[in-house]
């Protein structure tokens, strides 16, 4: 479990120097607000890194086995690029600065993929809520070293000491993963590319409850989306709390809900069972829209808002941390990394487009009203794993 904690920090610290980290230093160099807007783009490994996941499921390095090999080539690869990128400066360089930024999310991404997978097949269906619980908090540290921890070190040293400094922690992740212990193979690597790219489709769709699988993937974190997808702008625009108590909030509360969230999901899971704890969870997501809705009647008061902020992200790491596991559970052995990747590539489809369609809610019927039918949308997710109840994925 320890080794999953490392594991989550390798995961998350560099999607934050790719992202708000990077426009950090773009912004205090001087670089134009277009120019910044353009980096959005470096991300978009993270959202198509099923395409090349069959790569990683057919071949293997020749050191630490199938998963553990790929994960150290890849962290390897992360800790050089971070330590290169350093030397650059965004007045001169912006765009060799993004373009290294853009390897460096692919190779992030593939690492996600690796690790996924990982954990999904050294993990036996009772340790995958713990587990995750310790992998979600080492992400979250990871996200977190990442951000204040690299401004700090820029603010005081410089960014290209800070970018040195995360390419060593990264560097050093590496002797986690040749620590860690290489999941026993149930089932043989597919034989061929087109077999690892065809097959995990194929295998999937067969299965008896497909459709029904696929539809609860999109709808079980759907209400979470939509309260959390306007939440910024509702506490800033809509209840006027000010910017530094916003900042404190999320810097602290948000970050130690989350943490304690995804312990409660993962003992929970370990001691009810998947699907009593998805249930619960899910109900439970679903709930803490109210408590915007709450907030909204209420007004400018900080202690409600400090309340309701932590319920929201307890209960969002509650549900992420079982849905983890539920999506580990779908997994076939020889096809895990593809199969995971595009499984929680579907989960993140209302994510994507829930913006505009909450901005639009919201337009037409204030915040209120809002949250309560983001507490609604939380229920067909329910009925749905009530009809899964006794797919093979729960027992």
């Amino acid at each position: 479990m320890p080794l999953l904690f490392l594991l989550g920090i390798s995961s998350g610290l560099p999607l934050a120097l790719t992202a708000s980290t990077l426009q950090a230093w773009y912004t205090v160099a001087g670089v134009s607000t277009l120019g910044i807007g353009f980096l959005s783009i470096v991300g978009q490994p993270y959202v198509f890194k099923f395409l090349w996941a069959p790569f990683l499921d057919r071949f293997q390095l020749p050191l630490l086995g199938r998963r553990r090999g790929w994960i150290a080539f890849f962290q390897v690869m992360i800790a050089v690029m971070l330590i290169l990128i350093g030397g650059f400066h965004p007045e001169k360089n912006p765009i060799l600065i993004a373009v290294f930024a853009f390897f460096i999310a692919f190779l992030s991404a593939s690492q996600d993929v690796d690790i996924d997978a990982y954990r999904a097949e050294v993990l036996e269906s009772q340790e995958r809520g713990v587990g995750n619980a310790f992998f979600v908090t080492g992400y979250r540290i990871g996200l977190l070293l990442a951000g204040s921890l690299a401004l700090i070190i820029a603010a005081n040293m410089g960014w290209q000491t800070a970018y040195l400094i995360m390419g060593l922690i990264m560097l050093g992740s590496v002797f986690t993963t040749i620590a860690s212990r290489e999941p026993l193979l149930k089932e043989a690597p597919p034989k061929r590319l087109s077999d690892a790219i065809i097959e995990p489709f194929r295998e999937f769709i067969l299965r008896d409850n497909a459709m029904l699988l696929l539809c609860f993937i999109v709808l079980y974190k759907l209400s979470d989306a939509f309260s959390l997808s306007l939440s910024t702008t509702f506490l800033l625009r809509g209840m006027g709390f000010s910017l530094v108590e916003l900042g404190v909030v999320m810097k602290t509360v948000s970050i130690g809900f989350t943490i304690i969230g995804a312990f409660i999901g993962g003992f929970t899971q370990a001691r009810l069972g998947l699907f009593k704890s998805m249930m619960l969870f899910g109900l439970l997501q679903g709930i803490s829209s109210l408590g915007f809705m709450l907030l909204s009647m209420i007004g400018n008061d900080l202690g409600t808002m400090i309340a309701v902020v932590g319920f929201e992200y307890a209960c969002s790491a509650m549900g992420t941390t079982v849905f983890l596991g539920f999506l580990m559970g779908l997994c076939h052995q020889q096809y895990t990394a593809t199969q995971f990747a595009l499984l929680s590539a579907i989960a993140s489809v209302g994510r994507v487009f829930v913006g505009p369609i909450a901005a639009i809610m919201v337009d037409q019927w204030g915040w209120t009203f809002f949250y309560f039918l983001a507490f609604i949308i939380a229920l067909p997710s329910l009925l749905v794993l009530w009809f899964l109840r006794r797919d093979s994925v729960f027992n």
